[in-house]
């Protein structure tokens, strides 16, 4: 498997596994979605930024962020905001993060109307690169559908490209 290969499968109907390994060791990899200053380099698709991340890491703790897409190429997209808010439930470091992630507005209030997913991100050490292993499980099977329809794994797979150059850059 190269470095930039993910691998996706569903489970359950509702759960959508995703796995990379990045060529960088597991504490930093981990540190990467810990800390603001590392987040708002890579967090979010291509062409977006996160002008707001806002990081309480310990369990019951909220991480509140904004996308905001900042490239004039993506047609309706540009200057859109899109508010997202995660609740952690289970810390251990450099292992495991599990969080409820959610779509909210700028109060942090949580959209309802809009699927939440409860988030569980492994970091398999190997030999100094890392595997990261994310569970996204959602309530149903038409959850699951209403983020891949609206094109959620490009998404991720392009946060995930980001997340490997923010690695190159600080390691």
């Amino acid at each position: 498997m190269s470095n930039n290969a993910m691998l996706s499968r569903v489970e359950n109907d509702r759960v959508l596994v995703l796995e990379r390994v990045f060529d960088a060791p597991r504490n930093l990899v981990f540190n990467m979605f810990k800390e603001a200053k590392h987040l708002k380099h890579w967090w979010g698709p291509r062409g977006w930024e996160l002008p707001i991340c806002k990081v309480d890491f310990r369990v019951g703790g909220v991480w509140h962020f904004c996308m905001k897409c900042v490239d004039e190429n993506q047609g309706h997209f540009f200057g859109m905001e899109s508010w997202g808010k995660a609740v952690y439930k289970e810390i251990i470091e450099p292992e495991k993060i599990v969080w409820v992630d959610s779509f909210s507005d700028a109060e942090g209030n949580t959209n309802d109307s809009l699927p939440s997913t409860e988030v569980t991100l492994e970091f398999v050490d190997l030999d100094g690169k890392t595997k990261v292993i994310n569970r996204s499980e959602y309530v149903s099977a038409e959850a699951l559908k209403t983020v891949m329809d609206m094109g959620m794994l490009q998404g991720i797979t392009e946060t995930w490209d980001r997340l490997e150059e923010r690695l190159n850059e600080v390691k």
